[in-house]
Formats: C-alpha cells, structure tokens, sequence
C-alpha cells in the first residue's frame, strides 16, 4: 500500500543537474528528501545531486559528499530526512540494486525514483520503485524493484513551467566557445537592425528617437567587450 507524492520542484533541480552533469556521465544520481505522511505516503520536496562513477560492474558514490550535503540541509530543513534517491533514465538499470542497497541502511524501504530526462515522445516518465524481497520458505533469493503509485500535483503556474521544460529539453549546456558564439551571432543580428534604421531614418522613413538612439550605444558597447 505503499505510495509516494513529489514535488515539482525536486523535477526540476534532477533535470538541472543532469543538464550540468559531467562530461563523462551518461546519467544523474542523488539523494531524496522528504517525510513520510501519517498516512504513509512518502512525501518528497527536495534532493541533491551525489557525485558517483559506474561501469558495467560496478557503481561507487562519494559517501562522504552525500553526508555532508545532508548535514547542510538539515540545518536549514531539520525535518527533511532521507526518503530515497533519485536516478535520470528510464527505469531501472543493472546497477540500481547496488545503490538502493546502500541506502537502505540509511533509512528503512527506500524509495527509488527514475526521472526519463530525455522527454521521449514529449513526454516526462516519472516513476517511483521500492525494493521487494524475494524468498522460497525462510530464504531469501534475491530483491526486485516494484512499482508504486506516484502522485505529482501541480498548480497551473507547475504545470505551464514542466511543459515548457518538456518541449526545450537539453543534453547539455553549452561550452565558453559555444556560448560566446551564440552571442556574437545575437550581437549581430542586432547591428544588422542597427543598420536598418540608421538607413530609414537617413531617407526619412522614421522619425530619430533618443532612446533607441542609447540602446544601439549600448549594443556597440557589448560587440566591442566581447569582440
């Protein structure tokens, strides 16, 4: 009967992350925050991002990073605890067992949420496992992941940003090199329109206004800084 409740603001700051990941990681993995309502619903508002390294044999988290991180959000939110951790992709991946056994010694039945970052087909797939224990008599086999319900409520104000966030979704930000290109050719394109007017208002087609007049110094200004 197990069910969970997310904040959109934890989508948000999980797609944020992935966007800065580094160069060398393929997904995001961190921690969730949270508390688990009277009705047993695990209610969670916020996460952080864990730095980590896998293979395909192994997965190692940077164990002390994800306790000081909690240890400073705790001073600012005393009764946000750990409820779980987080991973970017689709559903659940081979090293995921290894990670959700990590933290659940950090608090009992975690919960473990896959955010899909890549916007397949438009659309956000958000999902939300806990780790069931499989036994024959008094042994125990192995443990499978199994879906629980998943509340994501959003007020239209939510609801318009997550839409916007699926349809401009990005792999990852740009380099200085990149960013600085794009600016220039910005720039540009502004000059150009410089250019245009200075020509209507040559054979009077507009009439010279002061404040456009400061705007296009302005613009000169940046061409030449960034130039």
């Amino acid at each position: 009967n197990l069910s969970a409740k997310v904040h959109p603001l934890v989508i948000f700051n999980i797609c944020d992350c992935y966007v800065r990941r580094p160069d060398q990681a393929e997904r995001v993995i961190g921690t969730l925050l949270g508390s688990v309502l009277p009705d047993g619903t695990v209610d969670i508002r916020n996460s952080y991002a864990v730095p980590h390294t896998e293979s395909a044999e192994q997965v190692a988290l940077d164990i002390e990073y994800h306790h000081n991180m909690l240890v400073s959000h705790q001073k600012v939110n005393p009764k946000e605890v750990i409820v779980g951790w987080y991973s970017t992709g689709l559903g659940v991946t081979g090293g995921s067992a290894l990670i959700h056994d990590f933290y659940s010694r950090e608090v009992p039945n975690p919960v473990h949420l896959t955010v899909d970052t890549g916007f397949r087909n438009g659309e956000g797939t958000i999902k939300a496992y806990v780790s069931v224990n499989l036994a024959l008599g008094d042994r125990q086999l192995a443990a499978q992941f199994q879906e629980i319900p998943l509340d994501l409520r959003m007020v239209e104000a939510e609801r318009l940003g997550f839409d916007i966030l699926k349809t401009t979704a990005v792999d990852k930000l740009p380099n200085d090199l990149e960013g600085m290109e794009v600016t220039m050719q910005r720039l540009l394109a502004l000059i150009d329109d410089v250019y245009k007017y200075v020509d209507d208002v040559v054979v009077r087609k507009l009439a010279p206004s002061p404040s456009i007049f400061f705007l296009f110094v302005t613009i000169a200004f940046c061409y030449n800084v960034c130039s």
